[in-house]
């Protein structure tokens, strides 16, 4: 068995954008309903979500069948809960808050096998497809891929020292957590939330790093990827849910 490809790194690698949906509902089923509708990737959210590893493992299992990509956001950047979900399976995690050169060293240690790195050595995990794939330890680091969010100030002063880890693979503009440290909370589209955005997209393409963001605003999403986002979420289950059920329930019971 050949080893599973990472087709969502190999089209940011390339410049190819990447059209997501951020996904929190924690169901396999939903996941596996969205993951049928077209998106390049869905990011399936421990941090802000009920998920935890049992309901990543299972909806992993459930896009198999599509071409569209898991991106796993951890809760944190603990060494053992991204050992947990590399051998479940995920090739592609994005770390939350990561702010110092350090920080995101220690990310992507977090992601090999010793010498470089501090992954525990597991035989047969459903990674190496129970050990059917050949030499799955030794060749596995290519087809991960690394993704820190810049959120914070901090960050942002630190984003060309982060590019610069190698291992590194793309940064992720965190516009809820970033705008509240920029003194603007709750509100993402604030003109300038908006504008310190635009400026930092810039900086993070120029590192040679691919960038990305969340937005379920379609007119922000269209100017954060024409000003360099390369994989941009677009919505998410959640939200869709909610709004789509509450024009439903309106249109019915108005008049």
């Amino acid at each position: 068995m050949d080893m599973p490809k990472n087709t969502f790194k190999a089209a940011i690698s390339s410049g190819r954008q990447q059209i997501g949906l951020w996904s929190s509902l924690a169901s396999n089923i939903s996941t596996e309903v969205i993951a049928g509708s077209g998106f390049d990737w869905i990011l399936l959210d421990m941090e802000h979500s009920p998920n935890d590893l049992g309901d990543v493992y299972v909806q992993l299992q459930s896009m198999m069948e599509t071409a569209t990509q898991a991106v796993i956001r951890m809760p944190s950047d603990d060494p053992i809960a991204i050992k947990r979900i590399l051998d479940a399976g995920a090739q592609s995690l994005m770390i939350p808050n990561v702010e110092t050169a350090e920080q995101a060293a220690k990310v992507v240690a977090a992601t090999r096998y010793a010498p470089k790195g501090v992954r525990g050595f597991s035989q047969a995990p459903r990674a190496a497809r129970f050990g059917r794939v050949p030499n799955y330890h030794a060749n596995c680091e290519a087809e991960i891929c690394v993704i820190v969010q810049i959120e914070s100030q901090t960050a942002l002063d630190n984003i060309e020292e982060i590019a610069a880890v190698e291992g590194v693979d793309a940064l992720f503009v965190g516009p809820g957590d970033l705008s509240t440290s920029l003194g603007y909370l709750g509100r993402q589209g604030h003109a300038d939330v908006v504008e310190a955005i635009e400026k930092i997209i810039p900086r993070i393409t120029a590192t040679g790093r691919a960038c990305g963001i969340l937005t379920g605003d379609e007119t922000l999403a269209r100017r954060y990827m024409a000003a360099g986002t390369i994989f941009t979420a677009v919505g998410s289950d959640m939200t869709l849910l909610a709004r789509t059920t509450e024009a439903l329930a309106a249109r019915f019971k108005q008049g």
